[in-house]
């Protein structure tokens, strides 16, 4: 999995050979075209996809060589101001921007991104309710360095990253 955050809520995704934009429209500074260029999928983060239940969703498992499609399939799902991306043989990926949900345990290996002023809040919920495998935060710098210094020492297991703006992260 890659991700690459632009800025506001936009990101680019290589997840299970795939690779999808949120929010392309939402962020200035960058050619929309460019930015979904060779992308599977867009989609927005505010509603538009189908939402699913993150208590009873469950991750897919992995084909068999017998199977016709091995590599699987790579999903978006809607949560209430978020999104569930998955493709089998990687980590759920959630999206955050407004709240966290309750979750199923399948969250405990999960990658979340967390966007926003407000990215420090929903980085100690996140960490708090869910106890993910990675958070990463997309914000302003300010709201970086307070997630940080409020997270730092009850991570226990959970890796704490910040995404810059154009940079790509790879996990």
């Amino acid at each position: 999995m890659k991700l690459t955050w632009f800025g506001g809520t936009t990101i680019r995704i290589h997840i299970g050979g795939r690779i999808l934009v949120a929010d392309p429209s939402g962020i200035g500074g960058v050619d929309p075209e460019e930015l979904v260029s060779g992308a599977d999928a867009t989609f927005a983060l505010d509603g538009s996809l189908l939402e699913i239940d993150p208590v009873l969703w469950q991750p897919g498992r992995p084909g068999t060589m017998l199977d016709d499609e091995v590599l699987g399939e790579v999903t978006a799902h809607g949560l209430e101001g978020g999104a569930l991306i998955a493709a089998v043989g990687e980590a759920p990926l959630l999206l955050l921007s407004q709240n966290v949900p309750k979750a199923g345990r399948w969250a405990r290996d999960a990658v979340i991104a967390v966007f926003g002023d407000h990215a420090d809040q929903l980085a100690a919920q996140a960490l708090e309710t869910l106890g993910p495998r990675l958070i990463a935060v997309a914000g302003p710098d300010a709201t970086v360095e307070r997630t940080f210094a409020a997270l730092r020492d009850r991570l226990d297991g959970t890796a704490l990253v910040a995404l810059e703006a154009g940079m790509a992260l790879e996990v």
